[in-house]
């Protein structure tokens, strides 16, 4: 009676064992397209034998653990490119704004409205007296202090959007932390019963592929499971089963969106936004605080030197009405900010005549200072005396499409790493439905041997009892 008592336990267990897998085999089936999804495994070990006399005898297997096929190398490979992959992604799609206020092919742009106004100069030295030649000076000048603006406008909006991602993002940030931090106590209280966190382990790992992906942070994993998250190089983003947010705000020095951190609940805000090096911030700060910034400052030198030059000449002459020059830029006294400020002397938007074209008074064929104007288009003004206007320009633009250029190349290189490590993950770690319909096939004939064992083990025990009876 016992033996067959225990090949009912033997069976009893193996249904379990099967329904287990089963369950698992039908996880892994539902989850075929979650994202960052490890496909589990149930490990079953012999269970534990009786003696009988001389004999052991076995009591079939059960169920150990539920585990997760995943390789932490390539995981923290994957954490690491995609941090560079984000940061490739945040300079490439900014550069890509940048590009299109230089985009000299597609519209109108700087250079040519230089060209232009020296060009009206030029027609003024053919005809002093005439006064739609001078229109067409104010006309020209006017315009291309129009544009110096348009490029400064262009390039501070490219800065005002990137101020927006940097506040979405630092949101999105804080809401992944918090997470982060949630599932931390929860694998703790999951683990401490000897039990496999494998879910709650999958989500954490993706969420922190995902923060890496946004910012360049550090991360650990303690004895007790949880992991701690820092962000930039002091920024204690995840301690356990705690989070604290990063805030992104205006800072009045620069009129820019920064990233600050408060350690404690009562302690000062840090700025730490030029901590953030890497991820997707990373790239778009780079560009914000750099790039553009660099080219706002390429821009307000050419505004100040061109209106410094002009202006020098300019005062040296005489108008038509035998009066001494004038300025004829202003707004542009100082480099910074010469660009956004750069406009026409207000006399001669009002009067034409107040331009002047000579160096001798009353002389109304004098055309000496309208030429030495035109003259400054080709002259080594920029750079030391190194290039002219033309070449000054020419050079930020070529400059901006080969940085620009180069961007896009390394992310779609860095796609294409971050493509080849993902298909090795899946590999190891994904979901086959051929595999996974094969071992659902085998459970299935398990559980139905199981079962047949069972009905087997009844009709031995219906066949005792009935000899009892007799």
């Amino acid at each position: 009676m016992s033996k067959i008592s225990s090949m009912m336990d033997v069976g009893k267990r193996s249904l379990q064992n099967s329904q287990t897998a089963l369950q698992t085999v039908s996880h892994n089936i539902a989850n075929k397209s979650t994202e960052g999804y490890s496909r589990q495994n149930v490990s079953l070990v012999a269970n534990n034998p009786i003696s009988e006399g001389n004999l052991q005898i076995g009591t079939g297997a059960r169920a150990a653990m539920v585990t997760r096929t995943n390789n932490p190398w390539i995981e923290k490979q994957i954490q690491r490119e995609g941090a560079s992959l984000g940061y490739a992604e945040g300079r490439a799609d900014s550069l890509g704004r940048v590009e299109q206020v230089y985009n000299e092919q597609m519209n109108k742009g700087l250079n040519q409205y230089v060209t232009d106004f020296f060009n009206a100069f030029r027609e003024v030295s053919n005809n002093p007296e005439s006064s739609t030649s001078r229109t067409l000076v104010r006309e020209s000048g006017n315009a291309l202090a129009q544009d110096f603006k348009r490029v400064t406008e262009q390039l501070r909006n490219v800065q005002k959007d990137i101020d927006g991602q940097v506040i979405t993002g630092i949101e999105e940030v804080n809401q992944m932390t918090k997470e982060i931090a949630t599932l931390n106590e929860k694998i703790q209280i999951v683990e401490n019963h000897g039990v496999h966190a494998n879910d709650e382990r999958d989500r954490r790992e993706l969420l922190l592929k995902k923060l890496g992906e946004k910012l360049d942070i550090t991360w650990g994993e303690g004895k007790d499971g949880m992991v701690s998250v820092t962000g930039g190089n002091t920024a204690v983003l995840v301690s356990g089963a705690s989070s604290t947010e990063l805030k992104a705000r205006g800072d009045a020095a620069r009129d820019r969106i920064e990233i600050f951190y408060r350690a404690n609940d009562s302690g000062t805000l840090f700025n730490i936004t030029d901590q953030f090096k890497g991820g997707k911030l990373g790239g778009v700060l780079n560009v914000r605080d750099k790039v553009v910034e660099d080219y706002l400052a390429g821009i307000d030198q050419m505004a100040y030197q061109l209106s410094m030059e002009v202006n020098k000449i300019h005062i040296e002459g005489y108008d038509r009405y035998g009066k001494d020059g004038i300025l004829f830029f202003e707004g542009a006294d100082q480099v910074e900010g010469a660009a956004a400020n750069l406009a026409i002397n207000s006399a001669i938007l009002n009067d034409v005549g107040r331009i002047a074209a000579g160096n001798k008074q009353n002389a109304p064929g004098d055309n000496t200072i309208a030429n030495m104007i035109s003259s400054l288009q080709f002259r080594g003004i920029m750079n030391d005396g190194k290039d002219s206007f033309d070449d000054y320009y020419n050079s930020i633009v070529g400059e901006v499409g080969t940085v620009t250029q180069r961007a896009s190349k390394t992310f779609e290189a860095q796609k294409n790493i971050m493509a080849q490590l993902t298909n090795i993950r899946e590999s190891i770690s994904g979901v086959s439905l051929d595999e996974e319909t094969t071992k659902m096939i085998e459970m299935q004939k398990a559980y139905e041997a199981s079962a047949r064992m069972i009905r087997v083990a009844d009709e031995m025990l219906e066949t005792v009892l009935s000899l009892k009876r007799m």
